[in-house]
């Protein structure tokens, strides 16, 4: 069993699927492990410390590969040389990315898309989701903090007193309670809000006030997974009025909704942003998927009504060595839990191995792809 690990070629990607760590851990189940010339360079892992961990580093990595790790989905052209029906795991953008789904349908790979890891117990420590929202929740708050122009925490000082920073945070999934945790850290006095009613304990246990719209029917914020699904329109109406009213005296506000194959939801308008002091920050961790906050623009700084308005389109690359590490235990994790002796190979069950698959045999098989 030949694993190949790519060199990533997306613009701004700095992770890899794989670390020395990871290597080793391969390799023990009986696994060879090739990686291609400075794979690891941007995550600050070199090829000597890929090879002393037994991997071999070649231009041609890829070739008789049976299992190939990515961080994100490669072209065709970077799989040239793989054995047929290889396994291509990684982070593969099924929505976004459907042409290059269909593309390595009609090649004869199967496609494995981590992001499709059902939020189930025992998939927990596969969760590539998790892994870089957590990482992205906190990379949020830090980086907001460096572009507001004041102190997070309240200052008691000779010549007066700083007052603390107030963060509001909107989703309360893994990227939110993470900012909230860190926020807090930092010293600011930190509420935030989710259409999902159950996290208003997780908000409280973590020293944050929630922020909730009450007494309002039609909340359809209870999704599968784990996720938010939309809202009623009663209940947007609602939050909007109760979003308008509180984010006006906010510092610094981090947004966090997604919801799965869908663009992202718009949590703050043009109008909400005039409400704001100037010289406040908003964190549109969303932005890559068309963004939570009006104006947003992926990349960039964007002053809007005297606030600053951010987001990076792949906040975890910006965390790039603990990005790579917990991705690479995640891929290490979900293969390892399938793997045969006797095959010398994973062989997945149908729970999680259908949730993954994207392709095989030449078609496009992932019911979440299939609905018209």
């Amino acid at each position: 069993m030949r694993i190949a690990v790519l060199k990533e070629t997306a613009a701004g990607e700095s992770r890899v699927a794989a670390s020395p760590e990871t290597v080793k851990k391969f390799i023990a189940l009986g696994a060879s492990v090739a990686v291609e010339p400075g794979a690891g360079a941007g995550a600050s892992i070199s090829d000597p410390e890929f090879a002393a961990a037994g991997a071999s580093v070649a231009k041609d990595a890829v070739k008789g590969a049976e299992i190939i790790l990515g961080v994100q989905g490669p072209d065709l052209k970077a799989l040239k040389g793989a054995k047929d029906g290889a396994w291509i795991v990684a982070g593969l953008d099924p929505f976004g990315q459907r042409a290059r789904v269909d593309a390595y349908a009609k090649a004869g790979f199967e496609a494995l898309a981590m992001e499709f890891m059902p939020r189930i117990t025992r998939a927990q420590s596969m969760d590539i989701l998790s892994s870089q929202s957590n990482l992205a929740g906190y990379k949020a708050v830090i980086e907001a903090a460096n572009t507001y122009g004041r102190a997070f925490p309240m200052m008691m000082t000779a010549a007066g007193t700083v007052s603390a920073a107030k963060c509001f945070v909107m989703g309360v999934g893994v990227a939110g309670l993470q900012a909230i945790a860190t926020a807090r850290r930092l010293g600011a006095q930190v509420s935030a809000t989710d259409v999902r009613s159950a996290t208003k304990e997780q908000i409280q246990s973590l020293g944050a006030k929630p922020i909730f719209v009450e007494n309002v029917a039609g909340i359809e914020g209870e999704g599968a997974g784990g996720y938010a699904t939309e809202m009623s329109a009663e209940y947007q109406a609602a939050q909007a009025e109760l979003v308008s009213s509180h984010i006006a005296k906010q510092d610094i506000v981090i947004t966090t909704a997604l919801i799965p194959g869908r663009a992202a939801p718009r949590l703050i308008s043009d109008a909400q942003i005039k409400t704001m002091k100037p010289g406040s920050v908003i964190f549109d961790l969303a932005v890559a998927q068309g963004g939570n906050v009006e104006g947003s623009k992926p990349d960039q700084i964007v002053e809007i009504h005297g606030v600053k308005v951010m987001g990076w389109s792949n906040t975890a690359t910006h965390l790039a060595a603990d990005a790579s590490a917990l991705f690479a235990r995640n891929l290490f994790n979900f293969l390892s839990a399938f793997w045969d002796k006797e095959a010398g190979r994973p062989v997945l069950d149908e729970e999680i191995g259908n949730a993954v698959r994207l392709t095989l045999g030449g078609k496009v098989v992932n019911e979440r792809l299939l609905i018209k």
